[in-house]
């Protein structure tokens, strides 16, 4: 409660200042000569806004700045979770996290590409059963921002998964990766599978192998 009243009584007291900042400026204004409030107007009003801009530019690469290295300063600590953890679930968990808070990219994740890589695959190929087609998406849809060919064929295997999701996820896995072999299957999902949202995750798969 007194943090709320302080917070009330910081608020009442800029309110108070901003009044006062308006009211002693409109009256300096009414004051001035017409040829200096001319002059304001003709010079200081577009000087102010121009420097105003530039300060706001600036403000705005700064704080760019700050939330990249603080973006740097997590991936680099769930890094090291990942590394250090032995559970394979949260292990797992970790790695989906790291690839999300990274943007789907590769960039940044060089050290731990290789571990990811045997952790999406074996998951892919291991979590069998209608209640982990979740896990087996994700793995799917993940593997795509390794940049990694070798991840083909298991993904060509995934489309053809008995579970939608994994399907869709594999699809989306192919169009991150640009993998132009696999080209004939998609268009084949596109235009055949049942599911829709797997016939527009092929769909875009392809759009994004063809684009140059």
């Amino acid at each position: 409660m007194a943090d709320r009243a302080e917070t009330g009584n910081t608020n009442v007291t800029a309110v108070l200042m901003l009044v006062g900042v308006v009211v002693t400026g409109v009256w300096i204004w009414k004051r001035l000569a017409p040829e200096t409030q001319e002059y304001v107007i003709d010079q200081a009003v577009p000087f102010a806004a121009a420097g105003l801009f530039v300060i706001t530019l600036v403000l705005l690469a700064i704080r760019k700045i700050k939330r990249a290295r603080a973006g740097r300063r997590e991936r680099d600590r769930i890094i090291a979770a990942f590394q250090r953890e032995t559970d394979r679930e949260k292990k797992l968990e970790l790695s989906f996290s790291l690839a999300e808070l990274n943007g789907y990219r590769l960039e940044g994740l060089e050290q731990v590409a290789p571990a990811l890589k045997d952790l999406w695959l074996s998951t892919l190929k291991q979590a069998v059963g209608d209640k982990q087609h979740r896990m087996r998406g994700m793995a799917a849809s993940h593997l795509g921002l390794l940049r990694d060919i070798s991840v083909v064929p298991p993904l060509l295997a995934a489309l053809e998964d008995d579970h939608a999701y994994v399907r869709s996820c594999a699809a989306l896995g192919l169009g991150r990766l640009r993998a132009v072999e696999a080209r004939t299957r998609l268009k084949t999902a596109m235009e055949e599978d049942w599911d829709q949202t797997v016939r527009s995750r092929a769909k875009e798969a392809l759009e994004r192998i063809t684009q140059p």
